[in-house]
């Protein structure tokens, strides 16, 4: 299982992102973009609903953030660690937990009504134990 590759200059931003796909994106893009790939705002814009925003609107309204968290985890808490540094390890900066759906109704794992749920769609979570591991620096 792949990751999105984050391509850095020395301060540390981000230049590009490499999805598992292979698409290339850039963390912005100007009027020069639109050019390149043969863009015509006047004949290809045929409303303002159209309209192709490269800037805010104005001084006071700021850019998107590109700190994009990450949604992950699944199976045990150490798979989940495991997942964690390895997206870290590819220049991921935000992770959010992903629960499989017995922790998220608030069952443990070893609950019969779960059978066969636990740990399939996210992280299995029972005790503080678990989120110790998930989180865990060195495993």
């Amino acid at each position: 299982m792949g990751v999105a590759k984050y391509v850095k200059d020395k301060k540390d931003a981000i230049r590009e992102v490499i999805y598992q796909s292979g698409i290339r994106v850039k963390p912005s893009y100007s009027p020069h973009d639109l050019e390149e790939v043969g863009f015509d705002y006047a004949q290809d814009s045929a409303s303002r609903a159209n309209t192709v925003h490269t800037q805010p609107a104005s001084a006071g309204i700021s850019q998107p953030s590109l700190d994009d968290r990450q949604y992950t985890g699944f199976g045990t808490p150490e798979e989940t660690n495991q997942r964690f540094k390895l997206m870290i390890s590819h220049g991921q900066t935000g992770l959010n937990v992903a629960f499989d759906l017995p922790t998220q109704m608030g069952y443990d794992s070893d609950d019969p009504l779960v059978l066969g749920e636990v740990g399939r769609v996210g992280m299995a979570v029972d005790s503080l134990r678990d989120f110790e591991t998930a989180f865990k620096t060195s495993l």
